[in-house]
């Protein structure tokens, strides 16, 4: 076995720090005082808000308030991504995503777990993982968000979730009582359960899913090499069971942490897979 030359995991880390810090820094401009700082609304550098005027935007004509054609190139870039590289955007460029991911380190940290050894199951009590009897009914909830926002658009003024958006809860640094609600709600379920939002709750993430299975750059697994160690299954952030079987899932956010996991060579690589 030969070491890796780079860590996938360190570079992920630093993109979605870049995220964070970018986004947050959007939302800054959008409290200072000046219209010419702002440069549009918070909500028009949201992709989902792309997909939530889009149907109003086709049947009327009209943008949903606080969006504007801004929405709709976001989304086309998020789209281009997860065209070439399946769910990718969630788990390398979401700012949501990444507080996940810093959150559940962190909370692992403060209960008492030092140093994480890769393919080692945390002995933590949290972030917990679901009964699969409970996670697998759970995880078609952020489709009915979906279809729910969808359908409300078409009725709406505002975006349907802009008033309990977690993008706007985390970083749009204007707050109500109810984006305080929910990032309370968005701060405690990414503490007890990892990625809770992505898992159960998020439609852009439900928008994207369908990627995984089209996308020609994808992981591949070699049977004749996997030794089916589990070490992956244990790294997943979304819990997905059997890694190597099922590396096209829709709950797949191409995170390359298995890949960064795995000590088998040649048992899983990133491939570009012709049509």
């Amino acid at each position: 076995m030969t070491a890796k030359p780079t860590s996938l995991s360190k570079s992920r880390r630093i993109i979605q720090w870049l995220v964070v810090i970018g986004t947050f820094v959007i939302g800054l401009r959008h409290i200072m005082p000046g219209e010419a700082s702002r440069g549009g609304s918070f909500d028009s550098f949201c992709a989902f808000g792309g997909i939530e005027t889009l149907l109003p935007y086709l049947f009327s004509g009209h943008l949903l308030k606080s969006t504007n054609l801004l929405n709709f190139s976001v989304l086309i870039a998020t789209l281009g991504v997860s065209l070439v590289a399946g769910r990718a955007f969630c788990g390398w460029l979401c700012g949501l995503g990444a507080i996940q991911d810093f959150v559940a380190e962190w909370t692992r940290k403060l209960l008492g777990e030092k140093r994480h050894i890769r393919g080692k199951a945390s002995k933590t009590i949290l972030p917990l993982r679901l009964p699969v009897a409970v996670d697998r009914p759970l995880r078609y909830a952020k489709y009915l968000v979906l279809a729910i926002i969808l359908i409300a658009s078409l009725y709406a003024t505002f975006p349907p979730l802009r008033e309990f958006c977690p993008v706007r809860a985390v970083f749009g640094l204007k707050m109500t009582s109810l984006l305080w609600l929910t990032l309370g709600i968005f701060l405690v379920g990414s503490i007890l359960v990892e990625r809770f939002w992505c898992k159960y709750l998020c439609p852009l993430g439900a928008a994207l899913a369908i990627f995984n299975k089209i996308s020609p750059v994808r992981l591949v697994s070699d049977n004749d090499h996997c030794n089916n160690c589990g070490r992956c299954d244990i790294e997943c952030s979304m819990d997905i069971q059997d890694v190597p079987n099922n590396l096209a899932d829709a709950e797949c956010i191409r995170c390359l942490e298995c890949l960064d996991t795995c000590t088998r060579d040649g048992s899983l690589e990133l491939k570009v897979i012709k049509p």
